[in-house]
């Protein structure tokens, strides 16, 4: 049978110590992004655009920190405790994005203290827009990094990760790059049709029964990803899913209400 073979190098170049990796630049595609998609939405509903700058400030920090420390956390505690400089090596990968949203949730809460013309639900709301473009990135990165493998395939789409196996595999770095695609414009085709209108809690709702419920799904048919989880039920990356995809059904129909009050 007929296979694509992914043997992309994750390096684009090498100067001397320092390294350009396709994940750190797709990573600050993301970042680069979300800043232009929130610019827009601040001028559309008058809001600092000054403010920006900080609120990206705190969004790579909450992102970053909460992503990394997640994947150390609920992936491979063991490894990292062991080599703990290896924590500070986010450039090769290894961002649990259940972490990342924690990390996010708390970095905004800090950043909305202040700011009270910025409430923090809808700032969440506003902020899961470009956060699932940023997902469609990071994934595409972990492709780049032939990383978070899916399961052997019989499928003609199937791929052989040459840098890995020559086994023929489910692409689920692409299924969910694409799924996290499709999410960020419908959730931008929500806003523009409500903009101010936008129920509380229906763009964030819509983003976490989306995106985690799409993980969950595909976990299913990925290979597994923290050392300790073999005999679980389900996969540590779905049970983390399961209370985010709760409070998202929690905001929909709690926004449905306050629409129809």
């Amino acid at each position: 049978m007929d296979v694509l073979i992914w043997s992309v190098d994750p390096e684009i170049v090498r100067f001397g110590g320092f390294t350009l990796r396709w994940y750190g630049v797709l990573f600050a595609t993301a970042f680069l992004a979300g800043y232009e998609i929130m610019r827009r939405i601040y001028h559309a509903e008058g809001k600092p655009e000054d403010e920006l700058d900080t609120l990206l400030i705190y969004m790579m920090l909450g992102t970053v920190l909460g992503a990394r420390l997640g994947h150390v956390l609920f992936y491979d505690p063991a490894y990292y405790l062991a080599h703990p400089l290896r924590i500070l090596a986010v450039w090769e990968g290894g961002l649990a994005s259940h972490g990342g949203a924690i990390g996010i949730f708390l970095a905004l809460w800090l950043y909305t203290r202040r700011r009270p013309d910025q409430p923090y639900l809808w700032l969440l709301d506003r902020l899961s827009i470009p956060t699932a473009f940023g997902g469609a990135c990071i994934r595409t990165g972990n492709l780049f990094n032939s990383e978070i493998l899916g399961n052997p395939s019989e499928l003609p789409w199937a791929v052989v990760f040459a840098r890995v196996d020559v086994i023929p595999r489910h692409p689920v770095q692409v299924y969910e790059a694409l799924a996290y695609l499709v999410i960020f414009l419908g959730l931008y085709a929500l806003y523009r049709r409500t903009r101010r209108a936008t129920p509380e809690g229906r763009l964030l709702g819509s983003f976490l029964v989306g995106v985690f419920g799409v993980r969950f799904l595909l976990e299913f048919l990925k290979t597994p990803q923290a050392a300790y989880e073999s005999g679980f039920a389900i996969t540590v990356g779905q049970w983390l899913s399961l209370p985010l995809i709760a409070v998202g059904v929690w905001l929909l129909l709690r926004s449905r209400r306050a629409a129809a009050a």
